[in-house]
């Protein structure tokens, strides 16, 4: 049966799981500077991890840096990215992205959330990731797992977008635990609360999530 906890004692109660049971928390994409996991990330919309890790290394070792990547042309960028979702559409903001930097940024990726976002295929969670992995800034990125988790296990109520699921967030979790928040959220949501088959019965959220509750009452009903 659901404990009926205040939402302060619910995020303390989720946090302390966590830090129990996943100390150590990180991205699953490979990358060795900012230039490439902001390739990375653009790759990684709608397109799982293990797969944008096949893909780059052939694309790192083509294009290593910005301007490497800007002087290429879409078909060369196409073929290298071609095994991902949207490929035509990632190339084409994998380029923008790279001519940007370089004409405008110096080849360097910025910090700031809002000059991130000014990059080709750079919305609001892709800045928010290199801003907390690469940056270490208390940035929330939500995705879609974020969001699904979030929701059923109580930490969001009622929230319709990332942005409302970001701001509940960032307003309950400590900043220092931001960071590494992000990827407890979105590794629960990859490995047990998947969005079609929750692994109800193998979660130590379960006695706190209002997904489980609201679900076992209607299967003894």
């Amino acid at each position: 049966m659901q404990k009926s906890l205040s939402i302060k004692e619910r995020y303390k109660a989720v946090i302390r799981f966590f830090e129990l049971n996943m100390p150590v928390a990180e991205t699953e994409l490979v990358y060795q500077s900012p230039y490439q996991l902001l390739v990375a990330v653009i790759l990684s919309a709608q397109c799982t991890d293990k797969r944008v890790n096949i893909i780059t290394p052939p694309f790192y070792t083509v294009f290593p840096d910005a301007e490497s990547l800007s002087m290429a042309s879409e078909e060369q960028v196409y073929e290298l990215i071609k095994s991902c979702s949207y490929p035509n559409n990632k190339a084409k903001n994998l380029l923008g992205m790279a001519r940007m930097l370089v004409n405008e940024f110096n080849g360097v990726v910025p910090s700031d959330i809002e000059e991130m976002q000014k990059l080709p295929g750079v919305g609001r969670k892709t800045a928010n990731v290199i801003a907390s992995v690469v940056f270490n800034l208390p940035a929330m990125a939500v995705d879609t797992h974020v969001f699904r988790v979030s929701d059923r296990i109580g930490l969001t109520t009622n929230s319709r977008t990332p942005l409302e699921t970001e701001k509940q967030l960032v307003k309950h979790i400590p900043e220092e635990k931001l960071s590494i928040a992000h990827h407890w959220l979105i590794l629960h949501g990859r490995y047990v609360c998947q969005a079609r088959k929750p692994k109800c019965n193998e979660c130590g959220l379960n006695e706190l999530c209002r997904y489980y509750t609201k679900h076992s009452i209607a299967l003894v009903k």
